[in-house]
């Protein structure tokens, strides 16, 4: 009797704390939701400014070029200075314009439907690594109404412009590293191989530079384009928007990729997560909700050229008529950081062009190129930009790492960073770059055939856009103007889901101060709460089928591209002589002569270069402990410390060139290099100094080579 009595007590006290707890939750997300509206329409009223977290001063207005663009470079204060404003405020502690010798740093962000400053909205993000690295820092932005007119030809010239004003800051540095973030790095990319002579070492954060690249099953995202019949949508979604294109559609065809996150988790861990989540949530809500917009022509050729027809990846990409833009003219190290997590730019996409640019390692050496790339194992797309615990490590260490990529022997190598404790819930990292081959790369995909039914595609997709531009675009043009095109823009459904969830709407109102009184009396129920339990597990079932109903559906799309773009009569009818990815690219450009890489360089300074470099690549790996002691010996010997970086980075391409073609002669050569037994002594000096750093064994591989060069020099 007594047990009939007592056992329904605890069933019936968690259910009522259950039911407090998801009453409070659900009148806080609500209310979370009716903030998220609110600030979109606080951030669309101020202008939608760059949701950086740093200070930052105006350095060059676009809009006020000849051919003005939307774009502007300014330059991140230390955050012990006042908040700046956009256009600068009297009072404010300006930065000095120059003198300082550390390599100053761009970043651009991408301009793919929302606003700048996602790279820089925490205080661990590159800007910040940037800045405790004691780089000076400038960023690239962007307002979100494009100038009349304005073309991505424009465009790079802009952003050539703000390098070289960069430059003349900073003269006695050497050359702006660029770092470019998604769309910024393809951006990026075409200033550096416009202009090599600005850019320094350059990073591409998750960029798609070979668009067709994927695997099978597995990146679907690449075939809607063919599915939906090519760039003919962007011209319609152009002439309904008056000749300007709503980047709101851009962040909807992200977000239809995981239909499980847009329509439940990332909602319902807030909901779960509501008293410590919200924060973070609308931080983020701020810049995800801020369609930028984009003239027709500038998404127009963008869509056609780069996402569609990959003109930039075969060398056929033209900015102005009769001149090619190719990957291959870029001649500082390039660093790639793609992620298997990403299922935006997946690895195939962000690496496949260096296999179809270059075809070999020894094509990448004959250009005297060094090209890095680094792969993490699960973050996702954002997250490779936007990451604190990325920023911590990946970023870090690639930032450290620009003055190496110097010393680095011309060739591909992988980035390798080893966590290494050093107290409780402390890491330090060990860097290693390791040689690789195509071979490595090529083992990421599941082969390159695929990529072929992608040429039909882009023929198809032509052949509809000029149908449609011939025959329904006269009619929609002229049926449309501002008024309707707004009303479209203001319609559309992502921002409808926040202006309608905002003050806007009366039947909101009620919830500003309900939520204050659930704050005030919060009652959380425990994680041990079976009702919790239950609703977790409910989550995790409705999460798995909707991933179930995205993998169908994406099978099915890949299926159905397959048989419209993948069968021999397809090929046959769109065929186009010479457009191929199966086979690599190499544009016909100059190699770097002997002319070039000699010069006055004395040939002790050459020989040195040589031994450090044969002992550095003596096991394929170069590792940061190797750099900072070559650092040092150069920094410390009376006839090395004075040498210019420019003719370093010549000395060591040139010996590294002699190294790779010919090992053992060109260490038998040093005998001639160093004249007279002082020199000889001097050089056995330093490959003894080389090998015995940090107290720890050399390889058997190290010590063959020294035993070589003592034999060479004795």
């Amino acid at each position: 009797m007594n047990q009939a009595t007592v056992v329904p007590i605890p069933w019936l006290e968690e259910s009522a704390d259950y039911s407090i707890d998801t009453f409070q939750r659900t009148v806080l997300y609500a209310d979370t939701i009716r903030r998220r509206g609110n600030d979109w329409l606080r951030h669309n009223a101020e202008g939608m400014p760059p949701v950086l977290v740093f200070p930052w001063e105006m350095v060059v207005d676009g809009r006020r070029f000849r051919r003005p663009v939307n774009y502007a470079l300014v330059r991140i204060l230390d955050r012990r200075s006042p908040a700046a404003s956009p256009e600068g405020a009297e009072g404010r502690r300006k930065m000095p314009q120059g003198g300082s010798r550390s390599r100053p740093i761009v970043i651009i962000d991408p301009r793919a439907g929302h606003g700048p400053g996602i790279g820089g909205t925490k205080r661990d993000s590159e800007i910040g690594m940037a800045i405790q690295a004691g780089h000076p820092v400038y960023f690239v932005i962007f307002f979100p109404e494009p100038e009349p007119g304005q073309t991505l030809t424009d465009i790079r010239d802009a952003e050539v412009r703000f390098l070289e004003v960069v430059a003349e800051r900073h003269p006695e540095a050497g050359k702006p590293a660029v770092i470019g973030n998604c769309q910024g790095g393809w951006a990026a990319a075409l200033v550096g191989a416009t202009r090599p002579d600005l850019v320094g070492p350059m990073v591409f954060n998750g960029s798609p530079l070979s668009y067709w690249g994927g695997v099978a099953g597995a990146n679907p995202m690449r075939y809607r384009g063919g599915l939906f019949g090519g760039v003919w949508l962007t011209s319609l979604a152009n002439d309904l928007g008056n000749g300007r294109f709503d980047g709101a559609h851009l962040v909807a065809g992200f977000e239809d990729l995981n239909p499980a996150n847009t329509w439940w988790s990332k909602q319902y861990h807030l909901y779960a997560q509501i008293d410590r989540e919200e924060r973070r949530y609308l931080d983020f809500e701020r810049w995800w909700g801020g369609f930028y917009l984009m003239n027709a022509d500038e998404i127009h050729f963008i869509v056609d050229s780069l996402f569609i027809g990959n003109r930039l990846e075969r060398g056929e990409l033209e900015l102005e008529e009769g001149v090619r833009i190719h990957l291959q003219r870029i001649t500082e190290p390039i660093v790639v950081f793609a992620s298997h997590g990403d299922n935006i730019t997946p690895p195939q996409q962000a690496l496949n062009w260096i296999v179809k640019v270059y075809g070999s390692v020894e094509e990448i050496r004959r250009n005297g190129q060094v090209i890095v790339y680094i792969l993490h194992h699960r973050i996702g797309h954002l997250g490779i930009f936007a990451s604190a615990k990325v920023a911590r490590k990946e970023h870090k260490e690639i930032i450290g790492s620009f003055e190496m990529l110097d010393y680095l022997a011309p060739g591909l190598y992988e980035m390798i960073i080893v966590e290494e404790p050093v107290g409780p819930d402390r890491f330090d990292y060990t860097v290693r770059f390791v040689e690789r081959d195509m071979d490595d790369i090529l083992a990421l995909d599941d082969g390159l055939e695929d990529e072929a039914a992608f040429v039909p595609v882009d023929a198809a997709s032509r052949w509809n856009d000029r149908f449609y531009r011939s025959v329904f675009s006269p009619w929609v043009s002229a049926a449309t103007n501002e008024v309707t095109a707004e009303w479209l823009r203001q319609m559309h459904p992502l921002r409808v889901s926040r202006w309608f969830f905002s003050d806007l709407n009366p039947c909101m109102l009620p919830l500003e101060a309900a939520a204050s009184r659930a704050r005030t009396h919060r009652r959380p129920a425990g994680e041990d709460n079976p009702w919790v339990r239950l609703e977790r597990d409910a989550s995790r079932l409705i999460v798995q089928g909707l991933n179930l109903y995205r993998d169908l559906r994406d099978a099915a799309h890949e299926n159905l591209f397959r048989l419209c773009f993948g069968t021999p009569w397809m090929h046959w009818w769109f065929s186009t002589a010479g457009q191929t990815t199966a086979e690599p690219v190499h544009p016909a450009l100059e190699a770097i002569s002997e002319e070039k890489l000699s010069g006055s360089i004395d040939d002790f300074v050459a020989g040195v270069v040589r031994l450090l470099l044969a002992l550095m690549t003596a096991d394929g790996v170069v590792e940061r402990a190797e750099y900072d002691r070559v650092e040092q010996i150069v920094r410390s010997h009376p006839r090395l410390k004075g040498i210019p970086p420019d003719t370093l980075r010549q000395t060591i391409r040139q010996e590294a060139a002699r190294l790779q073609t010919a090992t053992e002669s060109a260490i038998a050569e040093l005998a001639v290099l160093f004249r007279d037994a002082g020199e000889r002594g001097e050089a056995v000096d330093i490959a003894r100094r080389f090998i015995s750093r940090r107290g720890r064994r050399p390889r058997s591989s190290e010590l063959a080579v020294y035993r070589a060069l003592r034999s060479a020099l004795d």
